[in-house]
């Protein structure tokens, strides 16, 4: 049972649904507490938003990911999820071009990573996710204490897990680790 979710871009949760990203890149929301993201669960469930999300923001071979993401978009003030992670390692990246070395792993453009690596204050932080498909997707009425600028959202009730089945198996999630691993910095922590 899993009671909060990580609010991200439609598109990259249509990208890490299918296995062809293994990261959450987050620098946090506007309305983050403390100003600064905070990996504050392990475990959480993708809560698509649309807000904010930009065809210019993503790499051009991602567009048929947005265009799929917005076809399949639930009906205004509906939050559909159907996939949640598990956070394995997280990095802290200091330097763009360290950033920048992880577009194989990712559908943002540089631009985006860009953009976000500078904002407030200079890093990224980068999160090694095992993501899993739910067995079944769960609709839950969009609330006011869901909605805003954070990255962070406490559900009003816990979703079952139970027959969840990983997006990637084992050998190709050791191999986004591996690659990270050869890319950045010894984590900030696992």
């Amino acid at each position: 049972m899993l009671q909060h979710a990580i609010k991200e871009w439609a598109v990259a949760c249509q990208a890490l649904a299918q296995g062809k990203q293994g990261v959450i890149l987050r620098k946090g929301g506007i309305a983050e507490a403390s100003g600064e993201f905070k990996v504050e669960y392990k475990q959480f469930w993708l809560y698509p938003t649309y807000l904010h999300q930009e065809r210019d923001g993503i790499k051009a071979d991602a567009v048929p990911l947005l265009e799929e993401a917005l076809a399949h978009r639930p009906p205004s003030g509906t939050v559909r999820l159907s996939h949640f992670a598990e956070v394995e390692t997280v990095y802290h990246v200091k330097e763009l071009y360290d950033a920048l070395k992880l577009a194989g792993l990712h559908i943002w453009s540089d631009a985006t990573i860009e953009s976000r690596f500078n904002y407030r204050r200079p890093g990224l932080h980068v999160l090694a996710v095992r993501v899993f498909q739910a067995r079944e997707p769960t609709e839950l009425s969009e609330t006011d204490a869901y909605v805003g600028c954070k990255s962070w959202v406490e559900l009003d009730q816990a979703l079952s897990t139970g027959g969840a089945k990983p997006v990637l198996n084992d050998g190709a999630f050791r191999d986004v680790l591996g690659t990270l691993d050869l890319l950045l910095e010894p984590p900030a922590y696992a």
